[in-house]
C-alpha cells in the first residue's frame, strides 16, 4: 500500500467514460512504472459491475455477509470489518441524536438500502429544520470485485504465465455534512472509512507490487475501490482514511480553538505527530485552486493509513468519530440563536458557494460519482439548500468577512 504521506489518488484516473449501461461503470486507469520494468506507462480500461440498490423497510442488525459476521475470532480481519461497521453505525446514531436534540422537534428522514451481493447502507437527511438547513449522516458497507486486468497492468507485462481471477474488496464508512441556518454557526464535515482487499482463492503468494493505483468513490451511499496488486498473487491489504473539518462563515476564535483542540486531543492519544501532520493534510486537501483559498478553517484529514498497527488505527478512527459531537455541538448551541442581518446571511451564502465549488470541481468522491453514474441524491446530499454567487465580490479589508477570507487564503495554527 502507499505510505501515509501519499494521497488517496496516488495514480489518479486520467479520464472517465460515462456508464454504458445502467449498472456498469467504465473508466480508464493509468499506472506508473513498476519496479524493474521498462520505463513506459501502462493504460488500462476496466469495467466494473455495480449492483443496483434495493430499498429496505427495516435496518438490519448488520450489513455484513454471514461469512464476515464472526466476532468469535477477535484477531481476524473479519472481526475488524464487524467492529468498524458497529463503530460507524454507532457514530451515525450519536450524531443524529445530538442533532435532533438541538433541533427540538424535527427528525431525520431515513432510507435503508442493500445490494443482492452483500452490503448496504443507511442514509439519514434532515432538511429545513429549526436549526439546520440541511444535515446528512450516512453509512455504507459495500462489497465489490477488482477486475483481473489490473493485475496484468501492475505486472508491467502484456502476458503472464499466471491468470489471476478477480480480487474481492470490502469498504465501509460513515460520512456527514451539517449546514446550519444561522450564519454564525459553522458547517461541519466528517468522514471515516476502512478498505480491504481479499487474496484470490487458490493462490498464496504474498508479494505486493510497488506499483499501485487507487480509485475511490464515497458518495454517501456507495464505494468503489480498485487496488492494483502484483501478479500472480495478491495478499489481503487494508487501510483507513477520514477526517473532520470546520467551515464557518464568521470567525469566533474560541470556537475555532475549541474545535481544533478536540481534534488534537483525539490525535495525541495515539501519536503526537498526527495532529500537525493531519492538520496540514486537511489544509492542503480542501484547497480551491481556482480561488487560491481553502474551503474553511481546516481540521484533520488522513488517508491510505496502513503502516501502523491495525488495532491502533481502528481505535484511532473510533476516537475521531466519537469526537465529532463534543467538538461541534457546543458551538452550535452557542451560535444557533444569535441575531443576524441580511448582510450576514448573504455572506454565509457566498461561502456556501465556495463549498459547492470545491465539492463539484475538486472533491474526488463527488466528481467520480457524477462521472460514473452513482446514486445522484446521495452524491449531492452534501450540498447546501441555498448558495450565492456575486460578480467580483471582495469584502472590505478589516471587516469580519475579510478576516474569514484571509484565514482561508492563509491557513493559521489555531492552537
Amino acid at each position: 500500500m502507499a505510505s501515509h504521506s501519499s494521497t488517496l489518488f496516488s495514480s489518479p484516473p486520467r479520464a472517465f467514460a460515462p456508464p454504458f449501461s445502467s449498472h456498469r461503470l467504465c473508466f480508464n486507469l493509468r499506472f506508473p512504472r513498476p519496479i524493474n520494468t521498462k520505463p513506459n506507462n501502462h493504460s488500462l480500461r476496466c469495467s466494473v459491475s455495480i449492483e443496483k440498490e434495493v430499498p429496505e423497510t427495516e435496518r438490519p442488525f448488520t450489513f455484513l455477509r454471514d461469512s464476515d459476521d464472526n466476532s468469535t475470532h477477535s484477531s481476524s480481519t473479519s472481526s475488524v470489518r464487524a467492529r468498524f461497521e458497529a463503530m460507524i453505525r454507532a457514530a451515525q446514531d450519536s450524531v443524529c441524536e445530538a442533532i435532533e436534540a438541538v433541533e427540538d422537534g424535527p427528525k431525520f428522514k431515513e432510507d435503508v438500502w442493500s445490494r443482492p451481493g452483500g452490503g448496504g447502507g443507511i442514509s439519514r437527511v434532515l432538511q429545513d429544520g429549526n436549526v439546520f438547513e440541511k444535515a446528512g449522516v450516512n453509512v455504507s458497507v459495500v462489497y465489490g470485485v477488482m477486475p483481473p486486468e489490473a493485475y496484468r497492468a501492475a505486472k508491467g507485462s502484456a502476458s503472464s504465465d499466471h491468470k489471476p481471477g478477480p480480487v474481492p474488496f470490502f469498504a465501509a464508512g460513515v460520512s456527514s455534512v451539517l449546514h446550519p441556518k444561522n450564519p454564525f454557526a459553522p458547517t461541519l464535515h466528517f468522514n471515516y472509512r476502512y478498505f480491504e482487499t481479499d487474496a484470490p482463492k487458490g493462490n498464496t503468494q504474498n508479494s505486493l507490487s510497488k506499483c499501485k493505483s487507487t480509485v475511490f468513490l464515497f458518495d454517501f451511499a456507495s464505494f468503489f475501490f480498485c487496488q492494483c496488486l502484483d501478479v500472480p498473487g495478491a495478499p489481503r491489504q487494508w487501510w483507513f482514511g477520514g477526517g473532520t473539518d470546520f467551515t464557518p462563515a464568521y470567525i469566533f476564535e474560541d470556537d475555532v480553538k475549541h474545535f481544533h483542540t478536540i481534534q488534537k486531543q483525539a490525535c495525541d492519544k495515539f501519536d503526537p505527530s498526527f495532529y500537525p501532520r493531519f492538520k496540514k493534510w486537511c489544509d492542503d486537501y480542501f484547497y480551491i485552486k481556482h480561488r487560491d483559498e481553502r474551503r474553511g478553517l481546516g481540521g484533520i484529514f488522513f488517508d491510505d493509513l496502513n503502516d501502523y498497527d491495525q488495532e491502533m488505527l481502528l481505535a484511532f478512527s473510533t476516537e475521531c468519530a466519537n469526537s465529532v459531537v463534543p467538538a461541534y455541538i457546543p458551538i452550535v448551541e452557542i451560535r444557533k440563536d444569535m441575531e443576524f442581518t441580511e448582510q450576514h446571511k448573504a455572506w454565509q451564502q457566498l461561502r456556501r458557494g465556495r463549498y459547492v465549488e470545491f465539492n463539484l470541481v475538486y472533491d474526488r468522491g463527488t466528481t467520480f460519482g457524477l462521472k460514473t453514474g452513482g446514486r445522484i441524491e446521495s452524491i449531492l446530499v452534501s450540498l447546501p439548500l441555498s448558495a450565492r454567487w456575486e460578480y467580483d465580490h471582495k469584502p472590505e479589508e478589516g471587516t469580519e468577512e475579510w478576516k474569514l477570507l484571509d484565514a482561508c487564503i492563509n491557513p493559521k495554527e489555531w492552537i
